[in-house]
């Protein structure tokens, strides 16, 4: 989070030096972040770097948008600190891995007011809203991201002490224990990678990441009695997931059964009701079975959720 001579000396310029009350410094400090000749960030979701690397770079996901933010907000004078959602949608798949994403962003606080500043807020649909961390949190999401991103490479053991550190900021972090069990397969290590979701499990029963991951360990040892325990556990979790729902329903468009999407994006719908995306998919995946009333009105509702917004996005 350090913060070098040259960044701090123009963020002297183009936004300390004109004063003001504290949201026309925030104004300035976005226009800074945002656009030329400020920093002109631009988002990029493997991008956790340091706030210098940033500087240098000009490239952030949320995480280092994050701390780039709150760092700049509080030399500013301003009161800034991270939020984290937990619970939204965001997938990559990529070298055999899946990645399940959570999310941060910086919150400000002028007077009464709470304020968010979010470099991915186009990109994002969560239930609920973003709750304040401290800053060991927000380092422990750091160094948990460098981990995961280490982890698939070359060298997986050049993610070990990112974990070790992520693991020591916040020992009851559940997602962080599943992806050190990640780490230690990948090591080839499977008995401390079952401790490891095992922890993760102690920590979240319903942690998600953690569950695919013993189902996965039990299926490659072929332990079919663990397995089938851990994965009617996981299936308890997913039908109760709205955004497994949607994934299941893309999944079968793609697949050409409709019938089957139509099913899943309506469980998803049930689930929550608030996600453009799964009325953009019902209406779709109605299209293609010919049923062009029940297109429209699933268009319709989506549109409405689009202009309030809970944006489709692709």
């Amino acid at each position: 989070m350090a913060v070098p001579p040259e960044l701090r000396a123009q963020l002297q310029q183009q936004v300390i030096d004109a004063g003001g009350s504290g949201r026309s410094r925030l104004e300035r400090l976005v226009g800074f972040l945002f656009q030329k000749p400020g920093l002109g960030m631009e988002y990029s979701a493997d991008a956790t770097s340091t706030v210098e690397q940033a500087y240098r770079t000009r490239k952030a996901n949320c995480l280092t948008f994050t701390l780039l933010t709150v760092v700049l907000a509080r030399e500013s004078g301003l009161q800034a600190y991270g939020q984290e959602l937990d619970d939204i949608v965001a997938w990559r798949v990529g070298d055999d891995i899946i990645y399940r994403f959570n999310h941060v962003n910086a919150g400000i606080a002028i007077g009464r007011s709470r304020l968010t500043v979010d470099v991915a807020r186009d990109l994002v649909t969560a239930r609920n809203p973003p709750q304040p961390i401290s800053d060991q949190r927000l380092l422990a999401l750091y160094y948990n991201n460098r981990a995961a991103e280490l982890l698939v490479g070359a060298s997986p053991a050049a993610a070990i002490p990112y974990m070790a550190m992520a693991l020591q900021l916040a020992p009851r972090y559940a997602s962080a224990w599943a992806n050190a069990g990640v780490l230690h397969l990948r090591l080839g290590d499977p008995r401390a990678a079952e401790r490891d979701y095992l922890k993760a499990l102690a920590l979240d029963p319903a942690n998600a990441g953690a569950l695919v991951n013993m189902v996965a360990l039990y299926r490659y040892n072929g332990d079919e009695a663990r397995r089938a325990i851990y994965a009617r556990r996981l299936e308890k979790v997913q039908v109760k997931d709205p955004y497994f729902q949607f994934l299941q329903a893309e999944d079968d468009e793609k697949r050409g059964d409709y019938a089957g999407a139509v099913q899943h994006y309506r469980q998803a719908i049930r689930l929550y009701d608030g996600d453009s995306r799964f009325y953009f998919g019902l209406a779709r995946a109605y299209q293609q079975l010919g049923e062009e009333r029940h297109a429209r009105r699933a268009m319709s509702r989506a549109a409405a959720l689009s202009r309030s917004g809970a944006g489709e996005r692709n």
